[in-house]
């Protein structure tokens, strides 16, 4: 009687690991699949704004409406960095993430088009 017992015990166990089992994979499978179409998403806009030639006289009035809040007038810096030579600290691909995800509190994330964010690169350029 207690060996029917047990291994009944033991089907119940191995049917509840395989439940658990699969709607782990299940999860993770979601979690991957949206992490793989943001990425997407996020790549196809870098390449989009890397391939635009911006204005700099255009990069710095956006600068001048959106930024000098926390970066001064000349981005010298108050609460954010100075970013005279940021394109030197951070390659393109790495400001452009830090603008529209506001990476390092406490600068918020900008929603910007790609002509508009290839202009304040092309700006940010002009500052070394």
């Amino acid at each position: 009687m207690s060996t029917s017992s047990s291994s009944a015990a033991e089907r119940d166990f191995k049917r509840e690991f395989l439940k658990i089992f699969i709607i782990v994979f299940v999860v993770l499978l979601i979690c991957f699949s949206i992490y793989f179409v943001n990425h997407q998403e996020n790549n196809k806009y870098i390449l989009k704004t890397l391939e635009i030639n911006g204005s700099v006289e255009e990069g710095n009035a956006l600068f001048k409406i959106n930024c000098v809040g926390c970066h001064g007038i000349t981005a010298r810096g108050l609460v954010g960095p100075d970013l005279h030579s940021i394109t030197q600290r951070l390659n393109d691909k790495e400001i452009i993430k830090q603008v529209t995800g506001g990476l390092t509190p406490p600068m918020p994330s900008f929603e910007i088009d790609p002509v508009n964010m290839s202009n304040l690169l092309k700006f940010l350029h002009s500052l070394e």
